[in-house]
């Protein structure tokens, strides 16, 4: 995939064995505190002195999702959602075609804006389409699973 302009990747590199051991170690430690909110105990090097911080669970979901690609061993890619993508980042993100996303643009399946001849679009937009399209899929193979269990 090809990373948004302000991107970096994670370590520059795939997750290491070490990386993934301590991922699924602290994702377990997490999990643990999934019920509320979870305290990290953190030493700052500066002033050798503990230092508590507290996320909620929203913030803990987060890091778990994070924790688990990289304790899976997948590279991970964060993407502002007010990031402004090109056409081919955005497809990348779809995983389709250029071409097929620029048809989709013109078909007003999601806003995009023009820069110079440049089509951009929000990332914010890109998610929410993904999301409406797997919804969709999702609803049409209930519905033949439905229909094929009526077979049976």
């Amino acid at each position: 995939m090809t990373l948004p302009a302000h991107s970096e990747p994670f370590g520059g590199h795939m997750p290491s064995a070490d990386d993934r051991q301590i991922a699924n170690q602290l994702r377990r430690m997490l999990a643990a505190q999934k019920s509320g909110e979870a305290t990290l105990r953190l030493r700052v090097p500066e002033s050798k002195k503990p230092v508590e911080i507290t996320l909620t669970p929203a913030m803990s979901d987060l890091f778990l999702e994070l924790l688990r690609y990289i304790g899976s061993g997948s590279a991970v890619t964060l993407v502002p959602i007010q990031e402004m993508l090109t056409t081919q980042q955005a497809a990348d993100l779809l995983n389709v075609s250029r071409p097929y996303l620029i048809k989709l643009l013109e078909q007003e399946a999601m806003p995009h804006t023009l820069v110079g001849r440049h089509r951009r679009i929000r990332a914010d937009d890109v998610f929410r389409y993904k999301a409406q399209r797997d919804d969709e899929r999702s609803r049409a193979l209930d519905e033949l699973i439905s229909g094929d269990a009526d077979l049976v």
